[in-house]
């Protein structure tokens, strides 16, 4: 009945299942980087004496641990 290859039907199948996850993951990605680049900033500040709120710290902290969290979920998400 149908000409379409079996693994192409799984893959598509798949894909419309949970679709943009590729554009999702590489949005992780860049708020990790964009993350972990944000602390390493602020450190850098506040070890040449600059003063900082701790609120901003902490802020920057919840990023570093919240968003490779949330791309470690998408990489295991099974569908």
């Amino acid at each position: 009945m149908s000409k379409i290859d079996p693994e192409l039907k799984k893959k598509l199948l798949k894909e419309s299942q949970a679709p943009f996850k590729g554009l999702r993951r590489l949005i992780w990605i860049a708020c990790t980087g964009s993350a972990f680049l944000g602390l390493f900033i602020m450190l850098a500040k506040i070890s040449s004496g600059n003063e900082m709120q701790q609120n901003n710290l902490l802020i920057q902290l919840v990023a570093c641990v919240l968003f490779p969290f949330l791309l470690f979920l998408e990489s295991n998400q099974e569908n």
